[in-house]
């Protein structure tokens, strides 16, 4: 009789395969769209008050407002930019005041001497302090829409507007208050003193709120209005982006994490979760009751036991392993001691009557001699084997009780009677 092959339970690389090409090919072509689109969208600006973007919290609008005007935006991303082109005929727009470290402010405070205006967003108390002298700061309000409540022509042509934030307060002479929010202004210009080398004086405005500059709110009331004349007095603008706060909103103005997330990148989230909505589904589907049918082939019992040998071994499962050897000789056991099948495995039961018939039958165990009450509730109810060789030993020992007793009770072969007959 030939011995059948052992059938191996590892999976092919082939087997591997057909199971992850599906995943590996939407990966890939989820990896090839995200790398199409970053590289279509690389040159694209999205960065908050960027006069070259047209997302929500940009400044495109205002930028293209102020070309058709006449005036020159100019992007400058170093101190050294600010020093050489800030001139009488410029207006120094400066977005991001807060986020500018020491060398920046002092950059921005030297030029602002010859700048004709300097055009402060938002800045804080520690920013207002480096910046400009004899202005105070006080804590933000809502922003809101807000009339003049000035003198100041180009507010008082815009008329209302959307400010608020910080408010500042200055004893300089000739300065305009405007906007005024709980008392204070919203809106400050403060003049400069004329110095040698300029003929006329410049001054610096201060704006509690970008909020009038971004392109969702330009259209709103008189914010285009007042921007383009604040910014448009001359014909160049110098719009200051260091390379290390150009990139993030002023700290007044932060926003939450769903508004960072641009509105593709939502839709796309809703579209993947739809999809693995009706993958789940499809996987999960049933087309009817699951109907019973016979194996094509009979297999050999030895070719099961070996193959649950095999899946017991490969998961360390020797406990598992033990309870079946275990429960097995139980089974076959009780009936020796004359217990039915339904008291095979209480060990209250099974255990004092197999030590009762061992007791007048000694079976001889491998180490400590005959097996007693102790050894046999061990044997047939303990703890699962540590290792293989403890495994191997149950088996043996088990093996060994099971031969003992059921040859023991097994019915003699009769002798046969001698023929008497003459």
């Amino acid at each position: 009789m030939t011995t059948p092959a052992p059938t191996s339970t590892s999976p092919t690389a082939r087997l591997l395969w057909r199971r992850a090409r599906g995943l590996l090919l939407a990966a890939a072509v989820l990896a090839v769209a995200g790398v199409t689109i970053a590289a279509l969208r690389s040159g694209e600006h999205t960065g908050a008050l960027d006069p070259r973007s047209a997302a929500p919290y940009g400044s495109k609008a205002l930028s293209r407002l102020l070309a058709d005007r006449g005036v020159r935006t100019n992007i400058v991303t170093s101190t050294d930019q600010v020093r050489a082109e800030t001139g009488p005929r410029t207006t120094l727009l400066v977005p991001f005041p807060n986020s500018l470290d020491d060398h920046q402010r002092k950059a921005v405070r030297d030029a602002a001497g010859h700048s004709g205006r300097t055009v402060l967003l938002s800045p804080g108390p520690d920013a207002t302090a480096a910046l400009i002298h004899g202005v105070r700061t006080s804590a933000p309000t809502p922003v809101q829409r807000t009339p003049p409540d000035c003198t100041l022509p180009a507010a008082q042509r815009a008329g209302d507007s959307d400010l608020g934030g910080f408010r500042y307060t200055t004893n300089t002479e000739g300065s305009d208050a405007c906007y005024l929010s709980d008392g204070k202004p919203t809106l400050l210009r403060v003049p400069h003193a004329l110095s040698e080398d300029t003929e006329t004086s410049g001054d610096t405005v201060l704006l509690g709120t970008p909020e009038p500059l971004y392109n969702k709110h330009l259209d709103q009331h008189g914010n285009a209005s007042l921007t383009l004349q604040l910014l448009g007095t001359h014909p160049r603008l110098l719009w200051y982006l260091p390379t290390d706060a150009g990139t993030a909103p002023p700290s007044d103005q932060q926003r939450g994490l769903l508004d960072l997330i641009p509105s593709g990148w939502t839709w796309a989230t809703l579209q993947l979760g739809v999809a693995a909505a009706l993958a789940a589904l499809w996987r999960a589907r049933r087309l009817g009751p699951l109907v019973p049918e016979k194996l094509p082939v009979s297999v050999p019992a030895s070719e099961t036991t070996e193959g649950r040998a095999r899946l017991y071994r490969r998961a360390n499962a020797r406990g598992h392993a033990a309870d079946s050897l275990r429960s097995a000789s139980r089974t076959r056991l009780a009936p020796q001691a004359g217990l039915p099948p339904t008291q095979a495995h209480l060990p209250e039961v099974l255990v004092p009557a197999l030590t009762d018939r061992t007791a007048r039958h000694p079976v001889p165990a491998p180490d400590s001699g005959p097996f007693d009450e102790r050894t046999i509730r061990t044997l047939l109810f303990g703890p699962p084997p540590q290792d293989d060789a403890a495994l191997v030993r149950l088996a043996d020992d088990l093996d060994r009780l099971e031969r003992h007793l059921i040859s023991d009770t097994s019915p003699a072969t009769p002798p046969k009677d001698k023929d008497t007959s003459s």
